[in-house]
């Protein structure tokens, strides 16, 4: 198992090499059936990094190049009336794949944005009056340049609940960098990368996370980093349930990734700004985008909650 997903990193690692970390948050929001959100300034890798995903897995990629003029039905899908059989039939959009590449998602409008909620939410979509199921496994892997950048638009509180992560990537250190500036990884390696998983394989490693054991201590402290969010007097929205189930399935994963079938306290701290800075909100205003306050508000709430260990 742990082979499996050493393959996958080292794949990925091959054309993406900046942040080892963020290599590694990718794989964790695989494993944990969530979805990522990238966001970093333009040329820094996040869409070399979500299509190197995309290539490690043996099954069907979807990209959906986000665009001010992009519509709903681009993303689902849209009936098309059949002559022969006097009918409208249901042709799916780019949505119907396992992992689905939203590039710069903050450059379409937030009409086009909620075309997503259902897929994150439910693995369905709603069309034509029928419920279509998304295949499996099912991942989102969104980039977004910063919202000072012109043309953008901010993405509403319950997209960004939708995400399990929200990372960036930052600059590459000078010896990465000279890599790049050698290899042109994204021109050469990236389109002769070759799958290491199967889907099937994917589902398995999903399943194992699942079966992870998270001790009632840990899950009391997960609970009570919520609950301390929800009562922190900078904070006007504190972490949801869904932030806290996200918190715990990421724990499970990262478990998982270390070679362990049981979750430590470590699993649970190392995750909480990934998982939750993005689906808070302030009470004081703050320019649009302004993720830093988040990070150290919630960075405060986690270490006023007591650790089990």
């Amino acid at each position: 198992m742990l082979d499996t997903i050493q393959r996958l990193r080292a794949n990925i690692a091959s054309v993406y090499m900046g942040n080892l970390q963020a290599v590694d948050r990718t794989i964790l929001c695989l494993l944990s059936r969530g979805h990522l959100l990238i966001e970093d300034v333009p040329g820094v890798g996040k869409t070399v990094l979500a299509n190197a995903l995309a290539k490690s897995i043996d099954c069907r990629f979807g990209r959906i190049q986000c665009t001010p003029d992009l519509l709903p039905s681009d993303v689902t899908g849209v009936g098309i009336f059949n002559r022969e059989k006097n009918r409208f039939e249901f042709k799916p959009g780019p949505i119907f794949a396992n992992i689905v590449l939203a590039d710069e998602i903050n450059r379409t409008t937030p009409r086009t944005q909620s075309a997503l909620l259902e897929a994150m939410s439910e693995a369905t979509v709603s069309a034509e009056g029928e419920v279509h199921p998304l295949p499996q496994p099912f991942m989102v892997a969104a980039t977004q340049n910063p919202y000072e950048f012109e043309g953008t638009y901010l993405l509403p509180e319950n997209q960004l609940d939708r995400f399990l992560m929200r990372i960036t990537l930052g600059y590459p250190a000078p010896d990465d960098e000279g890599r790049i500036l050698r290899q042109q990884p994204s021109r050469t390696h990236l389109k002769d990368l070759r799958p290491v998983l199967r889907a099937e394989e994917v589902l398995a490693l999903q399943d194992r996370v699942d079966a992870v054991r998270l001790d009632d201590s840990l899950v009391d402290y997960v609970i009570a980093i919520a609950a301390a969010s929800r009562q922190a007097e900078d904070l006007q929205v504190g972490i949801s349930p869904r932030g806290s189930l996200a918190l715990a399935q990421a724990s499970r994963a990262t478990a998982l990734m270390s070679g362990r079938d049981y979750c430590i306290p470590e699993d649970v701290v190392g995750n909480v700004l990934a998982v939750c800075a993005h689906r808070v909100v302030t009470r004081t205003p703050m320019h649009a985008g302004d993720t830093a306050s988040a990070r150290r508000i919630v960075q405060r709430v986690l270490e006023s909650v007591p650790s089990p260990a």
